[in-house]
């Protein structure tokens, strides 16, 4: 693995595609986190002014008063702010980690009001978002939100054709997906720190596809599979796409889930935006036939709402259960099991 490839998703995108060219895109994608799990994708439709306009609300943000962020810090529903420093991969499954990630960061989910199906339910992380008082922050945000969750929606219908599945059989749990978006602040870490030292440590993303926007400062790095790291720079007009522990569960092991880390010592400040695209917190992940074939299913089935409930509960005071809460609900630290950058 000496460079992370390219797929254009330009010809399967546009109106009218016929089969061939969309099966052709199809094949591409997945051979290419079969191989890899991670890969640049050009031609995803969604505008620079857009990708843009999220990075200058990023850093309007990250640049309010701390009183100010910390007045929407992250909640019940794993919306809002996370300070700096207060995430540590404790139990990454990729590396020991014993130091906090250098970073800040908003979160923001699909926004659900009080009348939303599943608010209504009582569903794990369904309700509203919290806001700054930013002016254009939010329409900025849900914009790109909409933008990005049809792009999943777009991927993952190609997912489906390229590994043999019947249509559906992914996107149905994608109807009302679980989303993550957030906006990564990381400032530059002394090039005498220590080694491990991490903006995010090393670790795997643990839901379905993670879409990266990344600013011109780099630092990302994809671990190949003889253990070396390579780096993954930003490249114009592309999102960084991986695979995440859920997608490679459901393809039984086809689609990678590779480890990867950044550290900026730029001297600069680095700014990304990460898009998560998970299922439907119902949903129960289970390998799909056609991805097993003669062999037995390498997985058993996950309910997706109870493992993020586990996730989650052990990362953040917010999600434990009281009689396990010994911290004051103020306090967002993380401890995540898997490392995700959710957390």
């Amino acid at each position: 693995m000496i460079s992370i490839p390219t797929i254009d998703l330009g010809p399967a995108l546009a109106p009218g595609a016929d089969d061939a060219v969309r099966r052709d895109v199809a094949d591409r994608l997945v051979a290419t986190y079969e191989r890899y799990g991670f890969g640049y994708l050009q031609g995803h439709g969604v505008s620079d002014d857009d990708i843009a306009a999220v990075f200058a609300a990023s850093a309007a943000f990250h640049a309010l008063p701390p009183a100010e962020k910390l007045a929407i810090e992250l909640d019940s529903n794993h919306r809002g702010y996370i300070a700096m420093a207060t995430s540590t991969d404790r139990n990454s499954s990729v590396d020991v980690v014993t130091k906090p990630n250098q970073s800040a960061s908003f979160m923001m989910m699909r926004e659900d009001g009080p009348d939303a199906p599943d608010v209504i339910a009582g569903r794990f992380l369904a309700g509203p978002n919290q806001w700054p008082d930013l002016d254009g922050f939010r329409p900025t945000l849900e914009r790109y939100h909409a933008r990005m969750s049809d792009l999943g929606r777009s991927v993952i219908s190609l997912l489906e054709l390229g590994l043999g599945t019947r249509p559906g059989d992914l996107g149905r749990a994608f109807t009302t997906p679980t989303t993550w978006l957030r906006l990564l602040h990381y400032p530059p870490v002394a090039p005498s720190a220590p080694d491990d030292l991490f903006g995010s440590a090393p670790h795997r993303d643990f839901g379905a596809l993670t879409f990266l926007a990344q600013d011109d400062v780099g630092g990302l790095e994809v671990r190949t599979p003889d253990g070396s790291w390579v780096a993954a720079p930003p490249v114009p007009g592309t999102f960084v796409m991986n695979v995440g522990d859920m997608l490679h569960r459901w393809t039984n092991g086809r689609l990678l889930s590779t480890p990867h880390r950044v550290t900026n010592r730029s001297g600069r400040e680095r700014y990304s935006v990460p898009f998560f695209f998970d299922p439907h917190v119902s949903t129960v992940i289970a390998p799909l036939e056609s991805c097993c074939g003669a062999e037995p299913a390498r997985f058993e089935p996950v309910d997706f709402g109870e493992f993020l409930r586990a996730e989650l509960g052990a990362g953040y005071e917010r999600h434990a259960a009281p009689a396990a809460t010994a911290a004051p609900a103020t306090t967002a630290t993380a401890i995540n099991t898997e490392g995700d950058d959710r957390a």
